[in-house]
């Protein structure tokens, strides 16, 4: 079965305004739901928002993930499917 974009699902976003991550929790069709880390967001000196892969973090990264890791946590949690 092919990707199809319309059943690709994101559930909860965060995006650190510091350096431009990207965390979130995504479903596709009615599969489990993921933790998803990127893309890294950002505006070009033009003013329009561009992305590109995460890579590695920064400890600015790191930081910020730590202070919201319980929320994103629990939001996942929610969505788990009990087994």
């Amino acid at each position: 079965m092919p990707f199809d974009p319309d059943m690709d699902k994101m559930l909860k976003q965060w995006r650190c305004e510091e350096t431009g991550l990207v965390i979130s929790i995504n479903r596709y069709g009615e599969g489990e739901a993921k933790l998803q880390i990127g893309p890294r967001v950002f505006i070009k000196k033009d003013g329009n928002e561009s992305q590109r892969k995460a890579g590695r973090l920064t400890i600015e990264d790191l930081m910020w993930f730590y202070e919201i890791i319980d929320e994103v946590k629990d939001e996942l949690s929610k969505l788990a499917v009990p087994k």
